[in-house]
Protein backbone atom coordinates (compact mmCIF):
# COMPACT_ATOMS: atom_id res chain seq x y z
CA UNK A 1 0.00 0.00 0.00
CA UNK A 2 1.27 3.41 -0.54
CA UNK A 3 1.84 6.11 1.65
CA UNK A 4 -0.88 8.12 -0.20
CA UNK A 5 -3.69 5.38 0.03
CA UNK A 6 -2.58 4.51 4.04
CA UNK A 7 -2.95 8.24 4.90
CA UNK A 8 -6.58 8.61 2.64
CA UNK A 9 -8.09 5.76 4.97
CA UNK A 10 -6.57 7.51 7.84
CA UNK A 11 -8.71 10.67 6.88
CA UNK A 12 -11.58 8.91 5.57
CA UNK A 13 -11.64 7.12 9.36
CA UNK A 14 -10.97 10.27 11.04
CA UNK A 15 -13.98 12.25 9.11
CA UNK A 16 -16.33 9.21 9.98
CA UNK A 17 -18.29 9.21 12.90
CA UNK A 18 -20.51 5.75 12.13
CA UNK A 19 -18.79 2.95 10.36
CA UNK A 20 -20.26 -0.41 9.23
CA UNK A 21 -17.84 -3.42 9.30
CA UNK A 22 -18.98 -6.74 7.56
CA UNK A 23 -16.98 -9.77 6.69
CA UNK A 24 -18.17 -13.28 4.58
CA UNK A 25 -20.94 -15.95 5.16
CA UNK A 26 -19.51 -18.71 7.35
CA UNK A 27 -16.86 -16.26 9.03
CA UNK A 28 -13.90 -18.33 10.54
CA UNK A 29 -11.28 -17.06 13.22
CA UNK A 30 -9.93 -14.49 10.84
CA UNK A 31 -13.49 -12.85 9.64
CA UNK A 32 -14.47 -12.89 13.02
CA UNK A 33 -11.13 -11.78 14.68
CA UNK A 34 -10.59 -8.96 12.12
CA UNK A 35 -14.68 -7.46 12.18
CA UNK A 36 -14.32 -7.32 16.47
CA UNK A 37 -10.53 -6.24 16.26
CA UNK A 38 -11.21 -3.66 14.16
CA UNK A 39 -14.02 -2.68 15.38
CA UNK A 40 -13.47 -2.35 18.87
CA UNK A 41 -9.73 -0.54 17.85
CA UNK A 42 -12.81 1.90 16.35
CA UNK A 43 -15.16 2.00 19.23
CA UNK A 44 -11.94 2.54 20.97
CA UNK A 45 -11.01 5.82 18.80
CA UNK A 46 -14.50 7.63 19.43
CA UNK A 47 -16.57 5.69 17.03
CA UNK A 48 -19.70 4.55 16.46
CA UNK A 49 -19.56 0.67 14.68
CA UNK A 50 -22.06 -1.93 13.57
CA UNK A 51 -20.28 -5.09 13.42
CA UNK A 52 -22.23 -7.55 11.24
CA UNK A 53 -22.19 -11.13 10.00
CA UNK A 54 -24.76 -12.36 8.00
CA UNK A 55 -24.73 -15.54 9.72
CA UNK A 56 -22.41 -16.15 12.78
CA UNK A 57 -20.80 -18.72 14.86
CA UNK A 58 -21.36 -19.98 18.33
CA UNK A 59 -17.59 -20.86 18.37
CA UNK A 60 -16.14 -17.91 18.93
CA UNK A 61 -18.29 -16.64 21.89
CA UNK A 62 -15.51 -16.53 24.01
CA UNK A 63 -14.13 -13.77 22.60
CA UNK A 64 -14.60 -10.34 23.69
CA UNK A 65 -18.19 -8.59 22.84
CA UNK A 66 -18.80 -10.68 20.08
CA UNK A 67 -22.17 -10.65 21.40
CA UNK A 68 -22.52 -7.53 20.10
CA UNK A 69 -22.28 -8.83 16.26
CA UNK A 70 -25.17 -7.98 14.46
CA UNK A 71 -26.98 -10.13 11.60
CA UNK A 72 -28.08 -6.86 9.83
CA UNK A 73 -26.89 -3.68 10.06
CA UNK A 74 -29.68 -0.68 10.75
CA UNK A 75 -29.45 2.92 9.90
CA UNK A 76 -26.83 4.76 7.51
CA UNK A 77 -23.07 5.08 7.83
CA UNK A 78 -20.49 7.37 7.06
CA UNK A 79 -17.77 4.62 6.01
CA UNK A 80 -18.22 0.85 5.16
CA UNK A 81 -16.02 -1.53 5.68
CA UNK A 82 -14.99 -5.24 4.59
CA UNK A 83 -12.92 -7.11 5.84
CA UNK A 84 -11.14 -10.71 4.64
CA UNK A 85 -13.40 -11.19 2.26
CA UNK A 86 -12.57 -11.64 -1.48
CA UNK A 87 -15.90 -11.45 -3.26
CA UNK A 88 -18.82 -8.89 -2.72
CA UNK A 89 -21.23 -11.70 -3.37
CA UNK A 90 -19.30 -13.77 -0.15
CA UNK A 91 -20.71 -11.03 2.13
CA UNK A 92 -24.17 -12.30 1.84
CA UNK A 93 -27.08 -9.38 1.83
CA UNK A 94 -25.69 -7.10 4.40
CA UNK A 95 -24.45 -4.52 1.99
CA UNK A 96 -27.47 -4.90 -0.42
CA UNK A 97 -28.52 -1.16 1.18
CA UNK A 98 -25.08 0.20 1.02
CA UNK A 99 -23.15 0.14 -2.49
CA UNK A 100 -19.50 0.10 -2.72
CA UNK A 101 -17.26 -0.14 -0.22
CA UNK A 102 -15.46 2.34 0.98
CA UNK A 103 -12.74 -0.25 2.13
CA UNK A 104 -11.50 -3.46 1.71
CA UNK A 105 -8.68 -5.12 4.03
CA UNK A 106 -7.69 -9.06 2.75
CA UNK A 107 -5.30 -11.32 2.21
CA UNK A 108 -7.04 -13.74 -0.25
CA UNK A 109 -5.20 -13.81 -3.79
CA UNK A 110 -8.04 -14.20 -5.71
CA UNK A 111 -9.89 -10.45 -4.28
CA UNK A 112 -11.68 -8.75 -6.36
CA UNK A 113 -10.91 -5.04 -5.37
CA UNK A 114 -14.30 -4.17 -4.92
CA UNK A 115 -13.56 -0.97 -2.89
CA UNK A 116 -12.78 2.47 -3.15
CA UNK A 117 -9.86 1.61 -1.31
CA UNK A 118 -8.05 -2.15 -1.42
CA UNK A 119 -5.42 -3.45 1.05
CA UNK A 120 -4.90 -6.92 -0.22
CA UNK A 121 -1.85 -8.11 0.55
CA UNK A 122 -1.91 -11.95 -0.22
CA UNK A 123 1.47 -12.41 1.03
CA UNK A 124 0.10 -12.38 4.72
CA UNK A 125 -1.00 -14.85 6.84
CA UNK A 126 -4.10 -13.72 8.16
CA UNK A 127 -6.13 -10.23 7.64
CA UNK A 128 -5.75 -10.25 11.27
CA UNK A 129 -2.20 -9.70 10.39
CA UNK A 130 -2.45 -6.50 7.87
CA UNK A 131 -4.88 -4.89 10.42
CA UNK A 132 -1.71 -4.94 13.01
CA UNK A 133 0.43 -3.48 10.92
CA UNK A 134 -1.87 -1.04 9.93
CA UNK A 135 -4.23 -0.12 13.20
CA UNK A 136 -1.93 2.22 14.41
CA UNK A 137 -0.91 4.26 11.52
CA UNK A 138 -4.66 5.12 11.56
CA UNK A 139 -4.81 6.46 14.59
CA UNK A 140 -6.45 3.45 16.28
CA UNK A 141 -5.90 2.28 19.88
CA UNK A 142 -4.85 -1.17 20.63
CA UNK A 143 -6.47 -2.90 24.15
CA UNK A 144 -5.69 -6.66 25.07
CA UNK A 145 -8.98 -7.00 23.87
CA UNK A 146 -8.13 -5.84 19.82
CA UNK A 147 -5.07 -7.56 20.83
CA UNK A 148 -6.94 -10.77 21.61
CA UNK A 149 -9.23 -10.76 18.70
CA UNK A 150 -6.35 -10.30 16.26
CA UNK A 151 -4.09 -13.23 17.78
CA UNK A 152 -7.32 -15.40 17.13
CA UNK A 153 -7.37 -14.39 13.61
CA UNK A 154 -4.16 -15.43 13.25
CA UNK A 155 -3.54 -18.67 15.32
CA UNK A 156 -6.90 -19.66 13.02
CA UNK A 157 -5.99 -18.77 9.75
CA UNK A 158 -2.53 -20.86 10.24
CA UNK A 159 -4.25 -23.78 12.07
CA UNK A 160 -1.93 -22.55 14.98
CA UNK A 161 1.23 -21.43 13.32
CA UNK A 162 0.98 -24.53 10.92
CA UNK A 163 0.96 -23.12 7.33
CA UNK A 164 3.76 -22.84 4.99
CA UNK A 165 3.20 -18.95 5.07
CA UNK A 166 4.26 -18.74 8.48
CA UNK A 167 7.38 -16.84 9.07
CA UNK A 168 9.33 -15.22 11.70
CA UNK A 169 8.13 -11.59 10.85
CA UNK A 170 4.05 -13.07 12.15
CA UNK A 171 5.67 -14.96 15.26
CA UNK A 172 7.14 -11.59 16.04
CA UNK A 173 3.77 -9.88 15.71
CA UNK A 174 2.26 -12.88 17.82
CA UNK A 175 4.17 -12.17 20.49
CA UNK A 176 4.01 -8.17 20.27
CA UNK A 177 0.18 -9.35 20.43
CA UNK A 178 0.56 -11.48 23.56
CA UNK A 179 2.37 -8.31 24.88
CA UNK A 180 -0.45 -6.35 24.48
CA UNK A 181 -2.29 -8.51 26.84
CA UNK A 182 -3.75 -11.56 24.15
CA UNK A 183 -4.11 -14.89 26.06
CA UNK A 184 -2.49 -17.57 23.11
CA UNK A 185 -2.95 -20.28 25.27
CA UNK A 186 -7.06 -19.87 25.67
CA UNK A 187 -7.02 -18.74 22.14
CA UNK A 188 -4.91 -21.76 21.06
CA UNK A 189 -7.33 -24.47 23.16
CA UNK A 190 -10.78 -22.49 22.24
CA UNK A 191 -9.71 -22.46 18.25
CA UNK A 192 -8.25 -25.48 17.84
CA UNK A 193 -8.35 -28.01 21.01
CA UNK A 194 -11.93 -27.56 22.18
CA UNK A 195 -14.53 -29.61 20.02
CA UNK A 196 -18.24 -29.66 20.89
CA UNK A 197 -19.52 -33.53 21.83
CA UNK A 198 -22.11 -32.53 18.34
CA UNK A 199 -19.06 -31.96 16.56
CA UNK A 200 -17.12 -34.97 17.22
CA UNK A 201 -20.26 -37.39 15.87
CA UNK A 202 -20.16 -34.62 13.10
CA UNK A 203 -16.57 -35.78 12.80
CA UNK A 204 -17.67 -38.97 12.51
CA UNK A 205 -20.36 -39.02 10.20
CA UNK A 206 -17.83 -37.45 7.65
CA UNK A 207 -14.90 -40.07 8.65
CA UNK A 208 -17.31 -42.76 7.97
CA UNK A 209 -17.44 -41.83 4.28
CA UNK A 210 -13.46 -40.86 4.29
CA UNK A 211 -12.13 -42.07 0.90
CA UNK A 212 -8.10 -41.72 -0.50
CA UNK A 213 -7.33 -41.58 -3.79
CA UNK A 214 -4.29 -40.56 -6.06
CA UNK A 215 -2.89 -38.26 -3.10
CA UNK A 216 -6.58 -37.00 -2.81
CA UNK A 217 -8.07 -37.22 0.29
CA UNK A 218 -11.85 -36.53 0.54
CA UNK A 219 -15.28 -37.15 2.54
CA UNK A 220 -18.45 -35.24 2.52
CA UNK A 221 -21.18 -34.27 5.21
CA UNK A 222 -25.32 -34.40 4.67
CA UNK A 223 -28.49 -31.90 5.67
CA UNK A 224 -28.96 -35.55 7.25
CA UNK A 225 -26.07 -36.08 9.25
CA UNK A 226 -26.47 -32.18 11.06
CA UNK A 227 -30.50 -33.29 11.46
CA UNK A 228 -29.73 -36.07 12.98
CA UNK A 229 -27.02 -35.20 15.26
CA UNK A 230 -28.14 -31.76 16.40
CA UNK A 231 -25.41 -30.01 14.72
CA UNK A 232 -25.94 -26.01 14.99
CA UNK A 233 -23.66 -25.18 12.33
CA UNK A 234 -23.62 -25.15 8.37
CA UNK A 235 -19.91 -25.51 8.39
CA UNK A 236 -17.72 -28.87 8.62
CA UNK A 237 -16.32 -28.06 12.44
CA UNK A 238 -13.26 -27.96 10.87
CA UNK A 239 -13.31 -31.59 9.60
CA UNK A 240 -11.22 -30.04 6.66
CA UNK A 241 -8.07 -29.90 8.64
CA UNK A 242 -8.26 -32.86 9.83
CA UNK A 243 -8.46 -34.35 6.59
CA UNK A 244 -5.19 -32.69 5.45
CA UNK A 245 -3.40 -34.17 8.24
CA UNK A 246 -3.41 -37.79 6.69
CA UNK A 247 -0.14 -38.33 5.51
CA UNK A 248 -1.19 -39.89 1.92
CA UNK A 249 -3.08 -36.82 0.67
CA UNK A 250 -1.42 -33.88 -0.84
CA UNK A 251 -4.88 -32.50 -0.87
CA UNK A 252 -7.93 -33.07 0.98
CA UNK A 253 -11.54 -31.92 0.11
CA UNK A 254 -14.34 -31.68 2.32
CA UNK A 255 -17.96 -31.43 0.71
CA UNK A 256 -20.40 -29.83 2.99
CA UNK A 257 -24.26 -30.44 1.93
CA UNK A 258 -26.76 -26.63 2.34
CA UNK A 259 -30.14 -26.17 1.61
CA UNK A 260 -31.62 -24.91 -1.71
CA UNK A 261 -29.22 -27.83 -3.82
CA UNK A 262 -26.17 -26.34 -2.89
CA UNK A 263 -23.04 -27.72 -1.77
CA UNK A 264 -19.98 -25.36 0.15
CA UNK A 265 -16.77 -27.01 -0.78
CA UNK A 266 -13.50 -26.85 1.00
CA UNK A 267 -9.85 -27.57 -0.16
CA UNK A 268 -6.61 -27.98 1.74
CA UNK A 269 -3.00 -28.17 0.10
CA UNK A 270 0.11 -29.28 0.79
CA UNK A 271 3.25 -27.21 0.14
CA UNK A 272 4.11 -26.82 -3.39
CA UNK A 273 0.25 -27.37 -4.50
CA UNK A 274 -2.36 -24.14 -4.99
CA UNK A 275 -5.67 -25.12 -4.67
CA UNK A 276 -6.66 -20.94 -5.36
CA UNK A 277 -7.47 -21.59 -8.89
CA UNK A 278 -9.51 -24.33 -8.53
CA UNK A 279 -11.98 -23.19 -6.06
CA UNK A 280 -12.47 -19.72 -8.41
CA UNK A 281 -13.68 -22.00 -11.39
CA UNK A 282 -16.08 -22.94 -9.75
CA UNK A 283 -17.10 -19.43 -8.65
CA UNK A 284 -15.36 -18.89 -5.07
CA UNK A 285 -11.43 -18.31 -3.64
CA UNK A 286 -8.80 -18.39 -1.26
CA UNK A 287 -5.16 -19.16 -0.77
CA UNK A 288 -2.67 -21.77 -2.43
CA UNK A 289 -3.18 -23.89 0.85
CA UNK A 290 -6.63 -23.22 1.69
CA UNK A 291 -9.88 -22.25 -0.88
CA UNK A 292 -13.38 -23.07 -1.04
CA UNK A 293 -16.37 -22.52 -2.96
CA UNK A 294 -20.09 -22.86 -2.81
CA UNK A 295 -21.16 -24.50 -5.93
CA UNK A 296 -24.91 -24.87 -7.30
CA UNK A 297 -25.80 -28.78 -7.28
CA UNK A 298 -26.42 -32.05 -5.86
CA UNK A 299 -24.10 -33.45 -3.35
CA UNK A 300 -23.41 -36.51 -5.81
CA UNK A 301 -22.80 -34.05 -8.94
CA UNK A 302 -20.62 -31.64 -7.01
CA UNK A 303 -18.78 -34.20 -5.58
CA UNK A 304 -18.07 -35.46 -8.99
CA UNK A 305 -17.39 -32.47 -10.76
CA UNK A 306 -15.19 -31.27 -7.91
CA UNK A 307 -13.04 -34.85 -7.77
CA UNK A 308 -12.18 -34.87 -11.09
CA UNK A 309 -11.25 -31.36 -11.40
CA UNK A 310 -8.68 -32.17 -8.08
CA UNK A 311 -7.14 -35.14 -9.93
CA UNK A 312 -6.45 -33.63 -13.16
CA UNK A 313 -4.94 -30.88 -11.33
CA UNK A 314 -2.91 -32.84 -9.77
CA UNK A 315 -2.11 -35.54 -12.07
CA UNK A 316 -0.61 -32.05 -13.76
CA UNK A 317 1.25 -31.17 -11.07
CA UNK A 318 2.77 -34.56 -10.44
Amino acid sequence: MTKKINQDVKERIAGSDSILLVSHVRPDADAVGSVLGFGLALQGAGKTVQMVLEDGSENFKYLPQYDTIRRQPEGDFDMVIVVDCSDPDRVGHVLDSYGKPDLVVDHHKTNLQFGDYNIVEPDQAATAAILYDYLPSWGLPFTPEVATCLLTGIVGDTIGFRTSNVDSLLMRRAAALMDLGADLNNIYREELVLKSFTAARYWGAGLSRLECDEGLVWASLTLADREKIGYAGNDDADLVNVLSSVREAEIALIFIEQPQNQVKVSWRARPGYDVSGLAFSFGGGGHAAAAGADIDGNLNEVMQRVIIETKAYLQNII
